[in-house]
């Protein structure tokens, strides 16, 4: 039992995998093999075309391009039919799909026609058919004829029995020869099992870099990933704080104010109660007005109820009725843009207005907000002292926090802020279409 076990991890794991990579192998040779014809005709028709020179000029004019140039044109015909050959190749012998590049171009009219012919999709794909096809298929003859030889050799003492039994007669010393024949094609065994795994993976790599996207588009496919999950996230983020501002609304806030109502209610009918327990009532009650408050500011902060009802409009003139300071609030959007957008928009204004009565010593704030194209333009403006540093570290100004935000939605934050004013902070944020 130990014997068997030994035998298969040392003979049959090595050779598991190597019957799906010599049929991929044998299967692609055809296809490396399918555009050397036509390059051949190609060679041939470059040779013999000194020899057209007997024929009329215009009868040359005719036969030359056409002999020289049908070779090229049938490459390019040919070359998604082999590239989609190569496909199924990989995707029903080892389970693996090679990657897609982008679509130059969709449609048939001939400027989708003229981006296929000259995007770089195609030719990659027909310097793999026509370059590297051809020295694959070299590659694909010695790895299968290593195959032949060491199978032959291994398994001599199973067909020398066919041959006459005379000549087992006349050579007596075969049994010997066999036997360092059988150890070679063992020895050859090994060798094609290691030179069949390097050939599969120099073709699976030359197949990646030439039929897949190329290192550009990757990277383009990358970023428009990381963007979308980006994207994703931020989303689930404000549905997140949506979610947790009406727990508090619907929920702690109500029970807070059916709490503050009832101590009302207490302190104004319970006449007959020691002056310590109405102290006790009154303080309570305080607390529980200013909880109301506190939560409510919270709740704002989170997702003010308004901006999702009704709007950056709505919400940015409560936003300004708030403040100690006159702000002029003009909001132009022919359409709501999306709820991220939207809230950061929003936090982005009332941050900057909360910073402007903080450290601004301003006397009067401008907020414009519109949308230009697929672009929402912010403008927060102010008269105050200015001074304003976007790097500065510590300075109590919040700048830097407004940036991150408007940069995690692929928007622009500038601040100018010169000495004695004013400051002036414009957003940009990219609407969906």
């Amino acid at each position: 039992m130990q014997l068997t076990t030994w035998l298969q991890l040392v003979l049959g794991r090595p050779f598991r995998r190597a019957g799906h990579r010599t049929v991929l192998v044998a299967a692609g040779l055809p296809l490396h093999l399918a555009v050397v014809p036509l390059w051949l005709w190609l060679a041939g028709a470059m040779a013999g075309a000194p020899a057209l020179a007997a024929l009329p000029v215009l009868l040359m004019l005719v036969v030359t391009p056409l002999v020289t140039a049908l070779p090229v044109l049938l490459t390019l015909v040919v070359t998604p039919l082999l590239t989609g050959g190569q496909r199924r190749r990989y995707r029903a012998l080892v389970g693996k799909d090679l990657p897609r590049p982008a679509a130059p171009g969709r449609g048939r009219n001939w400027k989708s026609a003229v981006r296929r012919l000259t995007g770089r999709a195609l030719w990659r794909q027909v310097c793999y058919h026509a370059v590297a096809g051809p020295l694959l298929a070299v590659l694909d003859l010695a790895v299968l004829a290593v195959w032949a030889a060491a199978l032959v050799a291994a398994s001599i003492y199973v067909w020398i029995w066919a041959l006459p039994p005379q000549w087992r007669v006349t050579d007596l010393g075969y049994t010997t020869q066999a036997a360092y024949i059988t150890a070679g094609g063992l020895a050859l065994l090994f060798l094609g099992l290691r030179l069949t795994g390097a050939l599969v993976r120099l073709d699976t790599r030359a197949a990646e870099v030439l039929l897949g996207p190329s290192r550009t588009e990757k990277l383009a496919r990358r970023v428009a990933d990381l963007a979308e999950s980006r994207a994703g996230v931020l989303d689930a983020a404000d549905a997140e704080r949506r979610r947790i501002e009406r727990d508090l609304h619907d929920g702690a806030q109500q029970r807070l104010v059916s709490l503050a109502v009832n101590l009302g209610l207490a302190r104004a009918t319970l006449g007959d109660l020691p002056e310590d327990a109405r102290k006790v009532i009154d303080e309570a009650h305080r607390e529980a007005k200013e909880a109301i408050a506190e939560l409510n500011n919270l709740v704002r902060g989170l997702h003010p109820a308004v901006l999702e009802d009704r709007g950056l409009d709505a919400a940015l003139s409560g936003v300004a009725a708030r403040l100690p300071i006159p702000v002029r609030v003009a909001v132009d959007l022919p359409q709501r843009p999306s709820p991220t957008v939207e809230a950061v928009a929003y936090f982005v204004v009332s941050e900057a207005l909360t910073n402007v009565v903080k450290h601004a010593q301003a006397t009067r704030a401008d907020v414009t907000v519109e949308r230009i194209g697929e672009t929402l333009l912010v403008v927060v403006a102010d008269d105050g002292a200015g001074g304003a540093d976007l790097a500065a570290a510590g300075g109590g100004t919040g700048l830097a926090g407004l940036a991150k935000r408007v940069a995690a939605v692929d928007g622009a934050f500038s601040c100018r802020s010169p000495a004695g004013g004013p400051t002036v902070i414009t957003v940009e944020l990219p609407c969906a279409p």
